[in-house]
């Protein structure tokens, strides 16, 4: 069936799309060909893998290493690379393969998975997203199997550096580093430059988004000429990273890096900025981090990466969007601007939509967990944050839920953050004909 004939809206075709996949996912892990033991894995537990993977998440309830098999591992890296690159560009490269003709209905869908303003282009885009995620990926798999290679082996070595690599650029957060200790990430290379820098790089690289590294590549250093997204992207990572970096090392001193040199805090610090920024590895242990470290890292997984990227939560541009909507209505100005530049009216009423469609979901949710696991609100709230701005951080929570229902919310959590909360919403309620009708307007009181 062509996607001619599908009676439903892009943004359903493509919320659909990925539960699909997800369910595809689902089954193979099932398969006891994807565990190492050669069992059966139940449902649920397969589901919220697979929703992880293709969610580019990285929460989990068994460990990457000791429970999958090759197979089932494999299964979990493609789910990341699909979700990653997004179903329609998979499609799209499918279709060029096999020289079929990409119609206008294939193009919008194009437009609408990719996040770009025209449709014109639309496939020398996907052209050009999935070029350079192969050069990225295997720049940065060639320098991380030059540093596993040494310890484990050419084989091995390489395994891990694409393994890691694709995760790291897609902002999955999964790992193959379980054989040193279950659900340890990178914390055994805190204080390694190479590591550090090379997943750090690929994570800040995959949550930019690719409007953002067309600008860069067009523009270079000229400034100037970048569009207000990308502007917007880079200050705002920029700020987060370095602002972050530098309080975390304030912060965690006396907490989760405690014991260690000041070099290994400057790294340590470094990554904490960065993997919330929807990346999910870790190089110091999360249930160690002081309070003031815990917030600030629910404060950045909550802001997530930018538009048109591997990276989720609410994303850059809704904050500036919000935070320039403040501060215009304090200083009583008319326009919203930044960079001398003019937002739309509809950014404000989207960027708002989605920040308090994104806290009521996240809220109801943990509500929901509050009543049925024993943990503390701080673990139940990070590991909500975690998987609604598909992160994969964890203080512990997810490998530990006794109830089904905990297992379903934190899987429905991902895939909403995948899919973007207003898609979602737009999907379930989306009408057909709309009624042309202005009400009469009445004032009330805010504030």
């Amino acid at each position: 069936m062509t996607i001619r004939r599908i009676k439903l809206s892009y943004t359903q075709v493509i919320v659909l799309g990925t539960m699909i996949l997800i369910l595809i996912g689902t089954l193979l892990l099932m398969l006891p060909a994807s565990s190492r033991a050669g069992n059966y894995t139940p449902f649920i537990d397969a589901l919220l893998t697979a929703s992880s993977a293709f969610c580019v998440t990285g929460l989990i309830v068994y460990d990457t290493f000791t429970h999958w098999s090759l197979f089932g591992q494999i299964v979990i890296i493609s789910l990341i690379q699909v979700g990653g690159l997004g179903f329609m560009t998979i499609v799209t490269l499918i279709s060029m393969f096999l020289r079929r003709r990409i119609g206008l209905k294939e193009r919008r869908l194009i437009m609408e998975s990719a996040n770009t303003f025209n449709i014109g282009g639309v496939v020398r885009l996907v052209r050009k997203i999935i070029k350079r995620t192969i050069i990225i990926e295997g720049i940065g798999a060639l320098i991380l199997t030059s540093r596993f290679a040494p310890e484990m082996g050419l084989g091995e070595g390489l395994y891990n550096g694409v393994f890691h690599s694709i995760s790291a650029f897609c902002n999955a957060g999964f790992d193959i580093m379980g054989k040193y200790g279950q659900f340890g990430s990178f914390t055994r290379y805190v204080g390694d430059f190479t590591i550090n820098f090379t997943i750090g790089s690929l994570i800040t690289i995959g949550g930019l988004g690719f409007l953002v590294w067309d600008d860069i590549l067009e523009n270079k250093t000229n400034l100037k000429m970048y569009s207000l997204q990308s502007k917007i992207v880079l200050t705002t990572t920029s700020i987060l990273i370095v602002g972050g970096g530098v309080l975390f090392y304030i912060f965690e001193a006396n907490y989760s890096m405690v014991g260690l040199s000041t070099y290994e805090r400057i790294l340590a610090s470094y990554f904490q900025a960065v993997t919330p920024r929807t990346a999910g590895f870790n190089t110091i242990n999360q249930m160690a981090l002081s309070e003031s470290g815990s917030l600030l890292t629910m404060i950045l997984m909550v802001i997530g990466g930018s538009p048109g990227s591997t990276a989720g939560g609410i994303k850059t541009t809704t904050l500036v969007v919000l935070l320039a909507c403040a501060v215009s209505y304090a200083k009583s100005l008319n326009d919203i601007t930044v960079f001398k530049r003019r937002f739309e009216e509809d950014s404000l009423k989207k960027a708002s939509s989605i920040a308090i469609v994104y806290m009521s979901t996240a809220l109801l949710g943990v509500l929901i967990i509050c009543a049925l696991e024993g943990f503390t609100l701080k673990q139940i709230l990070f590991e909500a944050f975690s998987a609604l701005s598909t992160v994969g951080l964890t203080m512990g929570v997810t490998p530990n839920l006794s109830s089904w229902i905990s297992k379903l919310i934190i899987s429905l959590f991902m895939y909403t953050g995948k899919v973007g909360v207003l898609s979602l919403a737009a999907s379930l309620s989306e009408r057909k004909d709309k009624v042309h009708l202005s009400r009469p307007i009445e004032k009330i009181l805010i504030g």
